[in-house]
């Protein structure tokens, strides 16, 4: 990984996964300040902290790098990199994210959502969704004990809480015409809610029952119908939301590596991965398919695999998404950093 992977991978992989010596680790974090594709990301933020009209938006194939990005994807693509919470980009983006935790109610602060709320009850659901992911992109640069991020995340986990332990929540579909869907009042965790928690440790453990209820909410069997909800009178796609284990067998996680990989890596911060041994045997299938180098490599025949997920893009790849090397890279270091977050021993060679 030192001498072969993207910059910002041989530091994280210096500082998290090896956890080498500080002074060695010292010597090293230049390496994500000097990444171009980092720099490029950072050099087009607004000068109101934003990236533009989107928070939640991810490039566009179209347009010069970043190109389409959102704020939220932007920051949080920056804090993978490695850029610490202080950087510039990242201190202009936390007064954003700390408004849109507050839900502000000036429409502007709706930013894509404002498109299609044409209602109070839409515009409560785009206000939601950006307080959530606001407050996971805040957990995961460091801002766990600040009294404005808990406050929303007691807020955000009583919600679901409510929801989990109530009837609804065993029969939560309803029909509309044809087709089912989920209740107005179903509020199951999000992935941004997740996120959220799995950067807050100290929350967890003071709300340990409501994450014994999380881990087995996500750990059933993945309904057969869309994560469709009425919100309304509006039948709303939900794409956000986690109604069960997203991988149930082998076939999703090759569908679809890179999202598996961020599956694992989430699961290990919760504290799931250790619970769950089909997860664990999933995460061990990873480890075999690595060469004696230590590096990961996809199956024979398979090609190198890439993601459509939006929730995905922040974390992967961090080096250049046409340079198979550097993919196989962002998997390696995603594969030791789940190992070091679920406590098994790093080999260092």
């Amino acid at each position: 990984m030192l001498d072969h992977a993207p910059a910002p991978l041989r530091y994280r992989a210096a500082s998290e996964v090896g956890r080498l010596p500080a002074d060695v680790v010292r010597r090293l974090e230049w390496l994500p300040l000097a990444h171009p594709p980092a720099i490029t990301l950072a050099l087009a933020q607004h000068p109101d902290g934003s990236w533009g009209d989107s928070m939640l938006g991810v490039p566009s194939a179209e347009l010069p790098w970043p190109g389409g990005v959102g704020t939220i994807q932007a920051a949080r693509r920056l804090l993978e990199y490695g850029w610490d919470r202080e950087t510039p980009p990242l201190l202009r983006a936390r007064r954003l994210l700390f408004r849109l935790l507050a839900e502000d109610e000036d429409p502007a602060y709706l930013f894509e959502f404002a498109r299609d709320a044409t209602d109070e009850d839409l515009i409560r659901r785009g206000r939601l969704i950006l307080r959530e992911a606001a407050a996971a992109t805040l957990a995961q640069a460091g801002y766990q004990h600040d009294p404005r991020l808990r406050g929303a995340a007691l807020r955000i986990v009583e919600r679901i809480a409510v929801y989990l332990r109530s009837p609804l929540a065993q029969k939560p579909w309803v029909r509309v015409g044809n087709r089912q869907v989920l209740a107005a009042d179903a509020a199951p965790p999000s992935i941004f809610a997740l996120t959220m928690l799995a950067h807050m440790p100290l929350f967890r453990s003071e709300h340990s029952e409501s994450l014994d209820r999380i881990y087995g909410y996500v750990t059933q069997h993945l309904p057969r119908q869309e994560s469709v909800q009425l919100v309304g009178d509006h039948l709303v796609e939900q794409p956000h939301l986690v109604l069960g284990d997203p991988l149930p067998h082998r076939n999703a996680v090759d569908a679809d590596v890179p999202s598996a990989v961020a599956w694992l890596e989430l699961a290990a911060r919760l504290g799931f991965l250790r619970r769950c041994e089909h997860w664990t045997k999933l995460f061990e299938r990873f480890l075999e398919d690595r060469g004696r180098d230590g590096v990961w490599h996809p199956h024979k025949g398979q090609e190198t695999p890439r993601t459509e997920n939006p929730y995905v893009w922040p974390l992967f790849p961090l080096g250049e998404p046409n340079d198979g090397s550097a993919v196989r890279a962002s998997v390696t270091f995603r594969l030791g950093l789940i190992a070091r977050l679920s406590g098994r021993p790093i080999e260092l060679r």
